[in-house]
């Protein structure tokens, strides 16, 4: 477990169940029954690569101190394995370090949730499990961020991990199965798009997702993806989140995508029954104010968490 102390408010006084996130994890050492692993990846060499504004090494304590007073309502056993580091810049050292960690929780029979961290989170989640189910021949990979990440450079960084993953899927004969929601039509390059069109990459914009109508095509047409895949890997990018919500990110977004059309999005995902593990990335807490970004991070791990409880022996 990491050095981070999970302590909160405690309503004593209260009657009936008043049990909150700080009082119901705890650490991985003590598990005793399959559930929900939180794992921080402590590292923003990616975000430094890319160019972006660092900070979001401190990203998964932050995400734990905003989880602490997060009342439990229906989660099932939830689980620290503290942080994955970054030394001396050694990104890729720190992202199999990560996938050992994924594949071990995943092989114990939990479900782990990556605290980031940048986004080159996703390369070692994505490594985690396909070390640890090497069967899975089809596995989906929805990405709420309005950045494609899939970026073409000479070392891997923070806008590389879906390029990689590609090329892993590529190397070893799997499909690319890999979905976007949450486009800015601002923050990608044309090389971007043609490289999403070549490679068959569905995705979905910010400005289609600002309504209710856009956002059931979206799932409508991310629900035939989901009963035709082995697993799926969720990943959520807090720079899908409008800047007024989500400021704490390297890349704060100038329209985004409305806090509950992600959550809907997220809970058809989890309704699926098939997602094996999530991250969540980019939470930069120097530049958050009033931890609003980590608060809606939170929330988003919170939601994921009671996501997975119906789908969980408890």
């Amino acid at each position: 477990m990491s050095d981070f102390v999970w302590r909160g408010r405690i309503d004593a006084d209260d009657s009936g169940v008043t049990t909150r996130w700080h009082q119901h994890v705890r650490p991985l050492a003590q598990a005793d029954r399959p559930g929900v692993v939180l794992l921080g990846f402590a590292c923003d060499e990616g975000v430094r690569r890319n160019g972006g504004r660092v900070g979001a090494a401190r990203g998964p304590q932050a995400l734990r101190s905003a989880l602490a007073n997060v009342p439990v309502l229906g989660e099932p056993a939830v689980f620290d394995d503290g942080d994955v580091g970054c030394e001396c810049g050694n990104l890729e050292a720190a992202q199999r370090a990560l996938a050992t960690r994924v594949a071990a929780a995943l092989s114990a029979g939990h479900y782990p949730i990556v605290l980031g961290g940048g986004h080159e989170v996703a390369w070692g989640s994505f490594q985690g499990l396909a070390h640890a189910r090497p069967h899975l021949a089809r596995v989906l990979i929805v990405n709420l961020d309005a950045h494609f990440d899939l970026r073409q450079a000479p070392h891997p960084n923070s806008g590389t991990p879906f390029f990689q993953i590609r090329a892993w899927c590529a190397a070893h004969g799997r499909p690319f199965q890999y979905r976007v929601l949450g486009i800015s039509r601002f923050a990608n390059t044309q090389a971007l798009f043609d490289r999403a069109r070549d490679w068959e990459v569905p995705y979905w914009t910010d400005e289609v997702l600002q309504t209710t109508d856009g956002v059931r095509a979206a799932l409508a047409a991310l629900s035939r993806d989901l009963t035709t895949c082995d697993a799926v890997y969720l990943s959520v990018c807090l720079d899908v989140l409008p800047a007024s919500l989500a400021p704490g990110v390297s890349a704060p977004a100038a329209l985004g995508v409305p806090l509950a059309h992600v959550e809907t999005m997220i809970d058809h995902v989890m309704a699926s029954g098939r997602v094996a593990l999530a991250d969540i990335a980019e939470l930069n807490p120097a530049l958050d104010r009033d931890a609003l970004t980590a608060r809606a991070a939170a929330r988003l791990v919170a939601r994921i968490t009671r996501g997975w409880a119906p789908h969980m022996c408890r």
